[in-house]
């Protein structure tokens, strides 16, 4: 799987006509559907005289489940959401939105023609988006006194794991993301280098977008 790095807040942009219809991409990451969704109420909100905003989103993947969304917004049905959700799903993208603003030129296109419009310029605004690879990964709780910090941070490292945040008071209480592959190994040199003191807690299983080289 993969996902794009492009924010909502700069998300990857692209545009056609046909037949005086112009139809415009814009493609983010995205964590939820949710955020999708506030994505779209965005791109509205750019373009409060466009005739419609059709979208689609996916979400997940890290645990082996997809979550969609799609709206044709006034179209025929099937003749926006699908085609752009369609794209998504034939790039193989997760965790992703895109929005495809059409402005009426006045010429009816038929469900084919807007089918081929809709797909187009969703596949715009990907190819114009930043992709990167899709590291699934495992998140830990972990409590640590002091002392055992430094050495814990290590075999985190060695692992290619990462810490996202700490805080500090009479223990150390952190949370660290491990790629799954190596979480076996992760737990076992834990238990190993503290004698079963320190037990990383799961909290759950997440996607990484690792940009490609």
């Amino acid at each position: 799987m993969q996902t794009i790095l492009n924010t909502s807040d700069d998300p990857a942009h692209d545009s056609l006509v046909e037949k005086k219809s112009e139809f415009i991409g814009d493609a983010a990451h995205v964590d939820t559907l949710d955020e999708a969704l506030a994505f779209v109420a965005a791109i509205r909100e750019q373009h409060p005289k466009a005739r419609h905003v059709a979208y689609a989103a996916l979400c997940g993947g890290a645990d082996g489940r997809l979550s969609e969304r799609m709206s044709d917004d006034g179209e025929p049905s099937g003749t926006a959401g699908k085609p752009i959700l369609d794209v998504l799903k034939q790039s193989g993208t997760t965790d992703c939105v895109v929005a495809v603003t059409r402005y009426f030129g006045g010429i009816l296109l038929g469900s084919g023609g807007l089918v081929r419009a809709y797909s187009s310029a969703a596949s715009l605004a990907m190819k114009a988006a930043r992709a990167a690879r899709i590291m699934t990964a495992k998140r830990y709780r972990v409590r640590l006194e002091y002392p055992q910090l430094a050495r814990f941070q290590q075999i985190l490292a060695q692992l290619g794991g990462n810490q996202e945040d700490e805080s500090y008071a009479v223990n150390v209480e952190l949370t660290a993301v491990v790629p799954q592959d190596d979480c076996v190994r992760f737990e076992e040199r834990v238990r190993e280098a503290f004698n079963a003191a320190v037990v990383p807690d799961p909290i759950d299983v997440v996607n990484i977008p690792i940009p490609f080289a």
